[in-house]
């Protein structure tokens, strides 16, 4: 079994890479994807611990950007080696605007009444602050009783306090990442596709055409038929299929890190795309 989507604590996961890796380890994964938001850090302190254990661990991260005025996120699988330098600059410039957007944050809340700055939630995030340590400081302060409620009145795209990132265009996103080495595939793309009520099979083939290689077929929110439609769609067009559980741990998580029971078939064909586009580009 794999599991191609999970979150350490260098973005807004719980647990410390090495930690990921054990329990994929123990839970019976056969290769596991760190896909951190903005970094590859948490990858970088595993690679070492996973070699030692013998343990197929693969290099990834998450971005957000927009397609058609809308958020989505994009995956970036690098299955051969991890990104160089360049692409990493990139990421360092994305979390600076993490950092500013977290500024804005902070302010936000103090005008909703709220005694929150950003140095507080900085101290709670190992690696990099994004909203799920803005809402632990909501809960540890007592302004909300559950990390939940504090997305729900504070936090989420459409509560009080929400502050836009500015985040990088969709053709930037997929070309730094194809650039790097790296397989693209959209993040969870079920979510995007019940708010907007338009043909699936077109929303994919223009993605395809703007350069992305392959779509999160698989996640703890699609439901099984919609998985299966996303799937044969994305292999009409040519494209791959990824899949996870997209696990943070703690309360964000709404399932278990390899809980999707995905098989092994499902990296070596993301392997071998990686390879067909590889000799593409060469």
């Amino acid at each position: 079994m794999v599991d191609l989507h999970a979150h350490t604590d260098l973005s807004d996961g719980v647990l410390s890479p090495d930690h990921l890796v054990d329990l994929a380890r123990l839970g019976g994964l056969q290769a596991l994807a760190i896909t951190d938001h903005d970094t590859v850090e948490g990858y970088d302190l595993a690679a070492d611990h996973a070699r030692q254990l013998n343990f197929d661990l693969i290099c990834g991260v998450e971005l957000n950007t927009k397609f058609r005025d809308h958020p989505i996120h994009i995956l970036g699988y690098f299955l051969e080696k991890p990104p160089g330098e360049t692409f990493r600059s990139h990421l360092t410039c994305l979390q600076q605007a993490r950092r500013e957007r977290n500024i804005r944050l902070a302010g936000r809340l103090r005008r909703l009444g709220l005694s929150v700055t950003a140095e507080e939630a900085e101290k709670l995030g190992r690696g990099q602050t994004g909203r799920p340590h803005f809402a632990q400081l909501l809960v540890r302060k007592g302004y909300v009783g559950t990390i939940r409620e504090a997305f729900d009145r504070y936090l989420d795209e459409s509560a009080a306090a929400f502050v836009e990132r500015k985040d990088p265009s969709l053709e930037n996103v997929l070309s730094w990442i194809h650039e790097a080495g790296g397989v693209s595939s959209w993040a969870h793309p079920g979510r995007f596709l019940r708010d907007a009520g338009l043909n699936v099979g077109q929303l994919f083939a223009e993605l395809g055409a703007k350069g992305l290689r392959a779509i999160e077929v698989y996640h703890t929110d699609h439901f099984p038929e919609e998985a299966e439609t996303f799937r044969k769609l994305a292999q009409g067009l040519g494209l791959g299929v990824t899949g996870g559980s997209d696990f943070h741990g703690g309360e964000r998580s709404r399932a278990q890190l390899g809980s999707l029971k995905l098989p092994l078939s499902l990296l070596e064909d993301l392997r071998a795309l990686s390879r067909r586009a590889a000799g593409g580009n060469a």
